[in-house]
């Protein structure tokens, strides 16, 4: 078996043609290991949701390749048995069904998949102990609070027992505490199911709390790292971030009360981090 759950191979994805086309996707070759909880950073367009797209077969590239546990996406027989048995999607917005209980959304993937009612049931069940739910099994979504809807929703991306569990800005419409309770549930069912989970945000306490970074922009990947301490990773958001920009512009006017000294210092430890 390969090391990698997931490996793309100069991965493209154009849409329309001529000079309205818009390259969503550029060339982005990457691999990501079993077991692994990556985040996926950068600004609105720069190709986030259209690369998890394309790993959880939702699309199809324009060029390039996409492997997930094996399988060459685009040469599937059967997306849909692909879709339910290797990759688990948690969205922004829960989406449960308004008219079934949280133990009952949690069994809708399993329909057909799983064996008995009583077997679909029992690993409902399961799922909800797992995520602090078993108590509210007979509740229906609009009695309970948000971040209860989300654990939900990461309950039912499991109902499979995917290899993939693909997160697309799953703390979005969370307040903090709620967000934070989220965070810490896929950092432990990373660790003690082995679920790899790939998650997008454009929160920098999101990203992390995984393992791994990778920021993207103009469809490219253009930096790929390993989390650290807590400093490093502020002054990494710093050395991307607007701000880092303008203090690495030779033509950009010197910033207000900061000698050139100072500001050399800046550029030099900017530099690092950006390599």
């Amino acid at each position: 078996m390969s090391d990698h759950l997931i490996q793309t191979i100069d991965l493209s994805k154009i849409y329309g043609s001529g000079e309205t086309a818009v390259h969503a996707l550029d060339a982005v070759t990457l691999t990501v290991g079993y077991g692994e909880f990556v985040a996926i950073m950068g600004p609105s367009g720069c190709g986030k949701s259209t690369l998890l797209n394309m790993l959880g077969a939702l699309d199809q590239p324009t060029t390039g390749e996409v492997w997930v546990a094996g399988e060459n996406v685009a040469k599937l027989k059967n997306v849909d048995d692909f879709r339910a048995q290797t990759v688990g999607f948690i969205f922004q917005l829960h989406n449960l069904l308004p008219t079934l209980t949280a133990l009952e959304n949690v069994e809708v993937p399993m329909q057909g998949r799983v064996g008995s009612g009583r077997e679909r049931r029992d690993r409902a069940h399961h799922l909800l102990t797992l995520v602090g739910l078993a108590p509210r099994a007979k509740h229906l979504p609009n009695q309970l609070s948000g971040g209860q809807r989300q654990r939900i929703a990461i309950a039912r991306a499991l109902a499979n027992n995917p290899k993939l569990v693909l997160a697309d800005e799953p703390t979005g419409a969370l307040d903090s505490q709620s967000g934070e309770e989220i965070l810490q549930l896929l950092g432990e069912l990373n660790r003690s199911e082995g679920t790899t989970i790939a998650v997008v945000t454009h929160d920098r306490r999101v990203a992390q709390a995984t393992q791994r970074i990778l920021r993207m922009q103009d469809g490219r990947i253009v930096e790929d790292h390993r989390v650290s301490d807590p400093l490093e990773e502020d002054l990494r958001a710093l050395a991307f971030s607007k701000l880092g920009e303008t203090i690495l512009d030779p033509h950009d006017a010197p910033m207000q009360e900061v000698t050139p000294e100072e500001e050399a210092i800046l550029r030099k430890l900017i530099t690092r981090l950006r390599q």
